[in-house]
């Protein structure tokens, strides 16, 4: 999901409009709506004191609307958060474990992060077992494709 996607997804859960929030940064009234309405179509990309100005107007973490890091442990967690939003992962515990799986409620009754979930566990389940080597597992995850 992108930044601009993201700002409009959490503008509308906190009910304000485009004018709203642009006027609460600080823009001016002319222009308020529209300098939110291009950060939100992905026009304009929002810079780094924007992005800290619009999450104190939305009372967020900057971290839920920024561009996210993979090797950042807050931002991971932004991801997943993200991921929820967007494909229904949710986290629960399985035997006393805790893991992320599809929400089957999620759209259809059919899950295509089922069948990748399953592939990439049986893959996994292969290499613990010595099914295949290391460097197989990794040819395999970083040639994965749907």
């Amino acid at each position: 999901m992108s930044v601009g996607n993201r700002i409009k997804k959490i503008r509308n859960m906190c009910g304000m409009t485009q004018k709203e929030l642009g006027l609460a940064i600080g823009f001016d009234e002319k222009s308020a709506d529209i300098r939110i309405a291009q950060y939100e179509s992905g026009v304009r990309t929002p810079k780094e004191n924007i992005i800290t100005n619009i999450a104190n107007a939305l009372k967020i973490n900057p971290k839920a609307i920024d561009r996210l890091d993979t090797e950042n442990y807050m931002d991971l967690a932004h991801i997943l958060f993200i991921f929820e939003d967007i494909y229904g992962i949710k986290i629960n515990i399985v035997n006393g474990e805790l893991c992320l799986m599809p929400d089957k409620t999620k759209g259809s009754i059919y899950h295509p992060l089922f069948d990748i979930f399953n592939t990439w566990r049986q893959k996994a389940e292969k290499l613990k077992n010595g099914e295949i080597t290391e460097d197989e597992y990794n040819a395999w995850r970083y040639n994965f494709c749907v």
